[in-house]
């Protein structure tokens, strides 16, 4: 089952992708709630995160499809083989979205036009790394606009903090989504793609520490914004570490270690959002 190219072509076998989109999303609504949001706009925001990432990573695809086959990482994609049409991988996409957009019908007017833009940047993000620098920091605001729909479904507004948050997210993107491209950064530069691990040059070490230091320091000033407790800076001090660690595995550049440490990142939003909802619970 986990081995069809459809499930391949989106995913689903690699959760890491799905985790990386949903933390932020949670970090969004649990933050608008202040504590446990609405059960239905739960399950709909968590269902809607792995329809919208397996629109991307179908998006993704297509338009890699002439640079995977020359990319070690990426050569067996089904694109890549041939295993999947170019025509199948628009229409499951396409389908896909029309489900998310069916998910998000019972939720406000606000939600609704705030999917529009979101389906843009997840359905563009793939095209950027033509001829951006730094791709990895659309991919930041693509991948945290849940956030500010989490918000617009909580509240039906989205305040300066919906904003910060999702700046913090992009901040966070581009640290860990810096240590993927690491590890193609050889392949990358023989076809000509852009990625942040290629801008940044010898660089990339430090450029990932700023971001990392970035993200908790605007995570932080929203916690003291929305009224925080020591909980939460627990939560945020234990990403801190998780954040050195990764930091250590990539010191040599090896590409094992710059990919165990982007799948690693899964453990530093499970650790704000942790930190986040235990705080919140505490003081409910």
């Amino acid at each position: 089952m986990l081995s069809h190219p459809y499930i391949r072509l989106l995913r689903l076998d690699k959760p890491i992708g799905i985790l990386l989109l949903l933390w932020p999303t949670m970090w969004g609504l649990w933050l608008a709630a202040r504590g446990f949001p609405p059960i239905h706009i739960l399950l709909i925001f968590s269902i809607g995160v792995v329809l919208m990432r397996s629109v991307g990573c179908a998006v993704n695809d297509y338009a890699d499809r002439d640079f995977d086959a020359h990319v070690e990482r990426t050569r067996q994609r089904p694109l890549a083989t041939g295993e999947v049409s170019r025509r199948e991988a628009l229409l499951l996409a396409g389908g896909l979205a029309l489900l998310a957009f069916l998910l998000i019908l019972p939720l406000n007017r606000l939600v609704i036009l705030l999917s529009f833009p979101a389906l843009f940047l997840a359905a563009s993000y793939p095209f950027t790394k033509r001829f951006f620098a730094i791709p990895q920091a659309y991919l930041g605001i693509a991948f945290g606009f849940g956030i500010p729909m989490a918000y617009a479904a909580v509240r039906g507004e989205v305040p300066l903090e919906a904003w910060l948050l999702l700046l913090a997210n992009l901040f966070w993107s581009v640290a860990y989504d810096t240590e993927y491209a690491m590890v193609d950064r050889p392949d990358d530069l023989k076809i000509g793609i852009r990625t942040s691990a290629i801008t940044f040059g010898r660089f990339d070490i430090a450029a990932i520490a700023l971001c990392y230091a970035a993200t908790l320091a605007l995570l932080g000033h929203i916690g003291w914004r929305a009224g925080l407790g020591a909980v939460f800076y627990a939560g945020l001090s234990v990403a801190a570490g998780i954040a050195l660690y990764h930091l250590w595995l990539i010191r040599e550049r090896e590409r094992a270690a710059c990919f165990k440490a982007f799948l690693h990142n899964t453990w530093f939003g499970f650790a704000v959002f942790a930190g986040l909802a235990l705080d919140t619970l505490i003081r409910a």
